[in-house]
């Protein structure tokens, strides 16, 4: 779905759509595995930064909800992931904030995005949603024993017949030292 800043300056956009699997391009992060579902409001917002210049930014202010598929961080088995999240975001067009100047900004301004061409694609704000809100590290078990290092052997399913990782000859040196210590 398209916000274009024309059609939002005569009115606020309702959206309550649900995107199909393969609707969105999530590449490896996540894969959709069931409906996503999205609802809010899209409205511009008129900055005034001057008596002559005003800047159209949109405000995308919604809620998402959907069934993923994401990679086990040992083993790279596809976990079963449900992600919903609010989310309340402003656009601006790009090349706004651009100037000949340094300036500071404010802790606020750090969380606007930038959109092209007079319009906006729910489809990408949805997307970085998603990968947005994906846990930091997934897991299919919390003993999951992951891949070989050497074969590439998923270690939950079958052992590998490949060797220990041969020792580091550096280390050879303390390899007695066990041994020799007295308790």
């Amino acid at each position: 779905m398209e916000f274009k800043v024309v059609e939002l300056e005569r009115e606020p956009v309702e959206f309550d759509l649900q995107f199909a699997p393969g609707g969105i391009d999530y590449g490896d992060e996540a894969e959709q595995s069931g409906p996503l579902a999205a609802s809010g409001r899209a409205e511009v917002l008129h900055e005034h930064r001057g008596p002559k210049e005003i800047v159209a930014d949109i405000r995308l202010k919604g809620r998402f909800s959907g069934d993923f598929e994401v990679p086990c961080a040992r083993c790279v088995e596809p976990v079963a992931t449900h992600l919903d999240g609010d989310f309340d975001l402003l656009f601006r067009p790009i090349g706004a904030d651009s100037g000949a100047q340094e300036r500071s900004i404010t802790a606020d301004e750090t969380e606007i995005g930038y959109y092209q061409k007079d319009s906006l694609l729910l489809e990408d704000v949805l997307r970085e949603q998603v990968l947005l809100s994906l846990p930091a590290k997934t897991l299919c078990k919390p003993d999951c024993k992951g891949l070989c290092p050497r074969c590439g052997q998923n270690r939950n399913t079958a052992a590998c017949n490949c060797e220990e990782a041969p020792s580091d000859p550096r280390w050879e040196a303390l390899a007695g030292l066990r041994g020799r210590i007295k308790s």
